[in-house]
């Protein structure tokens, strides 16, 4: 055991983590909340001579008003023999975890970006209802030495057992149980992946979430069993060992539905209500920029599949004209492949670094209109922001999943005479200090 002490908790930090003090340094503390008075023991080594130390708690003396007994033990203190990860907030309230996300994105936007914001975060539909949980379309695991699915226990070589996954959607759920996948016979260590699309829902129709969660990709309700259906994909070790490897994504904007083919191994927004919700405020604020125009030149980057290529594509005239660029040859092959389905031509899509392509663009495409980004966690950085901002496009269209990120680039951007007009933000990731953001600059 390492070395225990007292301490009052200040602030919220990053990575799920509090800050407090010992004796003038800075701890990281792991599992608890702002002005809370609690015990915690400090990780090994803990007589380091680093700059700052790192903690989890052990016992709450003085719990905050967000403080919830954890709705999946497994993910919580190591103390309350938790220790697997994946859901570093199980120990904050839904409404706590969007104040504490909140935060997060103001504090860094203030310290990195140089910007004064007060963004609301916005809950998914649906998942208060279902208490923060199944929401993940997607989930990964780990073979134990018994050939069992398992996560690693923090700090240690121990693989935890599971035989259930309460992020996972009901459709993931399902699929385990109806391929036995929670039985084991892995090999040890083997990676184990399932993934489900989410089923489409084509309005608000009134059902509850407990209603449709066991629904087809088709909208059918799932009265069968995952055999009846192919539209999902159990993987070891990156092979598929059920279902299909391409899978169907439907995603519906306004009153047009879209069909986009991913692989199952592949990139795809992981929270059931994601592709929805972000496709449509991209679309909405592509259009806002355009202003009515019916001919633009559009730059989706870092994009995927295509989740906003397509509705970007099909938002205007014959007239539109856009350039896609993604650095993972499976997912371009996809993004070409959904756009011949949908016969159209007029995007170039692109296989490669975002970075140099754009050092090379076609006159044609130029000038851009409108530049849409999702970059990964570490952002798009200061060449790509620069290589933006150069274009000179009416409006940046940027989607974050990493607040840090996100402020850097918006100095950058801002040091290239684009202001951020708007911001957003979007809790695709409960449970988790994860967050999504979408800003909108401006020259």
């Amino acid at each position: 055991m390492g070395f225990e002490t007292q301490l009052r908790i200040e602030r919220y930090a990053d990575q799920g983590r509090c800050v407090g003090h010992i004796d003038g340094r800075v701890v990281f503390v792991r599992f608890a909340l702002p002005g809370e008075l609690v015990r915690i023991v400090l990780d090994e080594p803990h007589e380091r001579t680093d700059r700052f130390w790192t903690g989890e708690v052990i016992e709450v003396i003085e719990p905050s008003s967000y403080r919830v007994e954890p709705a999946w033990k497994l993910a919580g203190p190591l103390c309350d023999g938790g220790g697997v990860g994946g859901a570093d907030l199980v120990h904050v309230s839904l409404p706590g975890q969007l104040v504490w996300k909140s935060d997060t994105i103001n504090e860094q936007m203030k310290r990195l970006g140089h910007v004064d914001t007060d963004v609301e975060v916005i809950r998914m539909p649906e998942d208060e209802e279902l208490g923060g949980l199944h929401w993940r379309t997607r989930v990964e695991m780990i073979a134990d030495e018994d050939g069992r699915p398992s996560m690693r226990r923090r700090g240690t070589h121990r693989r935890v057992t599971l035989d259930t996954m309460p992020l996972a959607t009901a459709s993931v759920l399902k699929v385990a149980e109806d391929t036995h996948f929670w039985d084991g016979g892995f090999t040890p260590g083997a990676q184990l992946r399932i993934a489900v699309p989410e089923a489409m829902q084509t309005a608000d129709d009134g059902e509850s979430a407990k209603d449709r969660e066991s629904a087809n990709s088709d909208g059918s309700e799932d009265k069968a069993s995952a055999a009846d259906f192919q539209n999902y994909a159990v993987m070891v070790d990156g092979e598929l060992t059920a279902g299909e490897f391409l899978l169907k994504e439907q995603v519906k904007v306004d009153d047009r539905t879209w069909n986009y083919r991913v692989n199952a191994d592949g990139f795809w927004q992981v929270h059931r209500k994601a592709p929805r919700v972000l496709a449509s405020e991209v679309l909405h604020a592509a259009q806002r920029a355009l202003d009515g125009s019916d001919a633009a030149c559009i730059w989706d980057l870092y994009s995927g599949a295509g989740l906003f290529t397509i509705p970007l594509a099909t938002m205007t005239s014959e007239r539109t004209s856009m350039l896609s660029i993604e650095g993972a040859k499976p997912a371009v092959i996809n993004a070409r492949r959904n756009l011949r389905s949908l016969g159209i031509s007029r995007v170039d899509a692109r296989i490669g670094d975002v970075g140099a392509v754009l050092g090379n663009v076609p006159s044609h495409l130029s000038r851009p209109d409108v530049v849409v980004l999702d970059p990964p966690r570490a952002g798009a950085r200061r060449k790509v922001c620069e290589r933006i901002a150069a274009a000179n496009p009416k409006a940046i269209i940027y989607v974050a999943c990493d607040p840090t990120s996100l402020a850097r680039d918006t100095a950058t951007l801002d040091a290239a005479g684009y202001k951020l007009s708007d911001l957003s933000a979007y809790d695709i990731y409960p449970m988790t200090h994860h967050v999504e953001s979408l800003a909108v600059f401006t020259r």
